[in-house]
């Protein structure tokens, strides 16, 4: 017997579908992928990277992870950022967060079991630099706005990493940018953090 029929059946009708509106689609597909994006976002099954901007399978590479964080530590992170940005070339690297993060709301909280604990580290030293401006906010605007801080310090982060300052070194045209997803309106937000090497 077949385990989770029904997301087989949901697989096909899926292919079917995509099928009926385009005959090519799985061929084309299949094509040498050219996607201009790396997307590194939440692992947060409410946040589907292709669905929210609109863009069909094979036009964003995608790495995901608790609370889109960036680790200098992360191999699996690392090997898609150098595969992404060597191999295929993309053009653009989006740190996307969301609102609402349970990664985030755990790094405010007291301390979890590893492996999770060791990973919510550097969010968790995010939230003491910023304690100040944090302390100054009701529970959900911290969480809030611990989820923006957060963002913009793996942009920062990624800026650092040498497949980057490679990449830049050799005039690759490659930009950084850092975005929020409104789980409550479906809404993206640009946290005007974007960087190509040459902008701050």
């Amino acid at each position: 017997m077949r385990v989770l029929p029904h997301l087989f059946e949901n697989n096909r009708r899926w292919a079917e579908a995509c099928l009926a509106e385009d005959p090519d689609f799985f061929d084309d597909l299949c094509a040498i992928q050219r996607p201009d994006y790396l997307w590194i976002g939440c692992s947060d099954s409410r946040v589907p990277a292709n669905q929210i901007v609109g863009l069909p399978p094979g036009e964003m590479f995608v790495h995901r992870n608790i609370a889109n964080v960036v680790d200098q530590n992360d191999v699996n992170c690392l090997s898609v950022l150098q595969f992404a940005v060597d191999t295929l070339r993309i053009s653009h690297i989006i740190v996307c967060g969301h609102y609402g993060c349970g990664g985030v709301q755990a790094a405010l909280g007291p301390s979890v079991r590893p492996p999770l604990e060791r990973w919510l580290a550097p969010i968790r030293a995010i939230a003491s630099e910023a304690q100040g401006e944090l302390g100054s906010l009701d529970p959900q605007g911290r969480v809030h706005r611990l989820c923006e801080l957060n963002v913009i310090a793996q942009v920062k982060t990624l800026a650092t990493l040498s497949t980057i300052t490679t990449a830049w070194a050799r005039g690759q045209a490659l930009a950084l940018h850092g975005w929020i997803y409104d789980l409550q309106n479906g809404l993206l937000r640009d946290l005007e953090v974007t960087t190509d090497g040459r902008t701050g």
